[in-house]
């Protein structure tokens, strides 16, 4: 621990006092410099305005000086070695700003300018303090699924104030309310459903809003912003370490940075790589220049990996440009989706595993002696990837038989098993559709319904009931079956919570599907019923698939649906945890008895 003698000029209590204002006054600096960045982003202003932002720009770089010098006089006791860099790379980051401010760098140096430089750095430094707020209400000891729910309608509303900006929307455009909550609610709930078509209404700005709100719904707001509390400005009490290890579903303690680490570095990792060969596959075919080309690219690697269904293309991947000659385009769309499903616990177990064996091939090579662990593929591991591959080669298979003469009819052979691939993959729950699903048939629309309902593993970018979910349900009636007192699944006898809790979850679903369907029946008489329940469950399972129902939903109904991707996206169940009161468990139980069933 790093001391000063300079901080013991001042009482305990004074110290404290001057350290606790200097937050509050770095909290209220920080939601005037993001309005403040927000208008200078989104509208086109004169010039006495933009001095005026200007001022402010100054006045908020010289609060958050005086806060990190408090912080270092007062304070210093606290900085120890873990966060000792991220306090030196705060006062680079000031330093940077009045080195811009003041002195002019050569041009080799100021290709940004110092607009853009002050812009970027003040509103990082914004954005953690604001993350500094959201955690702190943590340590208060605040509900988290509740915490959580707050901070995706505090991104919603965000988010539909930047789209209703004029620099988001085309030229003459004027983007009703509801239509900008909707899409909003669907880019951070990663669902991917709009009334709108995304290519005609929103300016490069506007796509690059939704782009950053599904990224920020797909890695998880309280994933950001305790990596945010935690990496930059450490000191985190034991509460609140617990409470952020049961949102981002750490094992221990010790390993919640490490954890929070791995999910950013996969997410950004396998988003870089798809984005690599997204625009491999699509270079110098689409009529773009290369900017627009690694724009398209990233942003799509961003919706597939978040498992969002947004596209800048008229008519989603079904767009004529694309459909033929650009299966690898396909290809590389669905393992994002897949992988994006799969859940983080799940590659955080892959990568435990494959660094053990490494490791124990080079111990080999060098004949040291080393221990084989046993059981490192996990549970939760087996049952995704199983259901997965399952659910991927049946889906496939399944579409090529029904839809080979008929929605892919005219198409070469490779281009229908892609075909077949990309749209068994994608209703659970990406929502990318490169057929107008109307056109497909039938049995192929109850396939959709049921892998929508279903969706992908848990503590993913996917919704519906979720894979582990739908495994321990089936464990179960097959164990009910052949006359077994415990579940069984991959020789591990699963926990009679998780057993409860599976069946809650089956359960609150069909509820919430019904209660929503029956409200929009109510609402749209005049729409076909197969299309409102398949735009039903689309958004209970943030699927974003349509039959083309959504541009013909009214305002109440477009409300009604935006509620039901955000219900989709917390949890039904776990909404209903959080509002429930919990007692304690009583020490005594009741007398058994059978109910008769069946």
């Amino acid at each position: 621990m790093f001391n000063i003698q300079f901080s013991h000029w001042f009482p305990v209590q004074l110290r404290t006092k001057i350290a606790k204002w200097g937050q509050y006054l770095s909290f209220v600096v920080a939601c005037i410099t993001i309005g403040a960045i927000v208008i200078d982003y989104g509208y086109h202003l004169h010039p006495y305005e933009r001095g005026m932002l200007e001022y402010l720009y100054h006045a908020s770089w010289i609060a958050y000086s005086v806060s990190y010098l408090i912080s270092l006089l007062f304070l210093w006791k606290s900085i120890t070695r873990k966060n000792i860099v991220a306090t030196i790379i705060w006062g680079v980051l000031l330093s940077t700003i009045g080195i811009s401010k003041f002195i002019d760098l050569p041009p080799a140096y100021n290709w940004l300018g110092h607009h853009l430089i002050e812009m970027g750095v003040l509103g990082l430094f914004s954005a953690l303090e604001l993350s500094r707020g959201v955690i702190g209400l943590i340590n208060k000891r605040t509900n988290p699924v509740l915490l959580m729910a707050g901070s995706f309608i505090l991104f919603i509303a965000m988010g539909t104030l930047l789209l209703l900006l004029p620099r988001s929307t085309q030229e003459g455009f004027v983007l009703p309310v509801v239509d900008a909550l909707f899409i909003s609610t669907s880019a951070v709930c990663v669902t991917g459903l709009t009334p709108l078509d995304i290519a005609q209404v929103f300016t490069p700005s506007g796509q690059l809003i939704i782009a950053l709100l599904i990224q920020v719904g797909g890695l998880g707001i309280m994933t950001i912003t305790s990596f945010f509390a935690l990496f930059f400005m450490g000191g985190s009490t034991l509460q609140r370490q617990f409470a952020v290890r049961d949102l981002i579903g750490a094992e221990t303690l010790s390993s919640l940075l490490s954890t929070l680490l791995n999910i950013l570095a996969f997410t950004f990792a396998i988003e870089a790589i798809g984005a690599f060969f997204i625009w491999w596959s699509i270079h110098g075919t689409l009529s773009m220049t290369l900017g627009q080309e690694i724009f398209f690219s990233i942003f799509h690697s961003i919706s597939a990996f978040c498992n969002a269904g947004f596209s800048t293309l008229s008519g989603n991947l079904g767009n004529p440009s694309l459909l033929t000659a650009h299966n690898g385009f396909f290809w590389a769309i669905s393992l994002l989706i897949i992988l994006g499903g799969l859940g983080y616990p799940i590659l955080i177990n892959f990568k435990t595993i494959v660094f053990y064996r490494i490791k124990r091939w080079v111990l080999l090579i060098f004949r040291r002696p080393t221990e084989k662990k046993a059981h490192l593929t996990q549970l939760n591991t087996k049952i995704v990837l199983t259901s997965t591959l399952i659910l991927v080669f049946f889906g496939t298979a399944m579409l090529a038989i029904l839809e080979w003469n008929g929605a892919f009819k005219g198409m070469s052979v490779a281009d229908k098993i892609t075909h077949s691939f990309i749209n068994a993959v994608s209703p659970r729950t990406a929502g990318f559709n490169t057929i107008e699903l109307p056109q497909f048939c039938t049995l192929s629309i109850l396939m959709y319904l049921l892998f929508m309902w279903i969706g992908g593993g848990s503590q993913s970018t996917a919704g519906g009931i979720k894979v582990n979910t739908l495994a321990v349900v089936l464990a179960n009636f097959v164990s009910i079956l052949k006359g077994r007192q415990h579940v069984v699944l991959f020789n591990r006898e699963v926990s009679d919570y998780s057993i409860k809790k599976a069946s809650a979850v089956v359960v609150g679903s069909i509820c919430c599907i019904i209660l929503f369907y029956v409200l929009l029946l109510l609402l749209e008489p005049h729409l076909p019923t197969r299309g409102l329940l398949f735009e039903t469950l689309s958004a209970f399972s943030t699927v974003g698939a349509s039959l083309n129902i959504t541009p013909l939903l009214g305002d109440a109904s477009k409300l009604l649906i935006t509620l039901l991707m955000f219900i989709g996206r917390i949890g039904f169940i776990s909404l209903l945890m959080s509002f429930t009161k919990r007692g304690q468990q009583p020490h005594y139980r009741y007398p058994k008895d059978h109910v008769i069933i069946n």
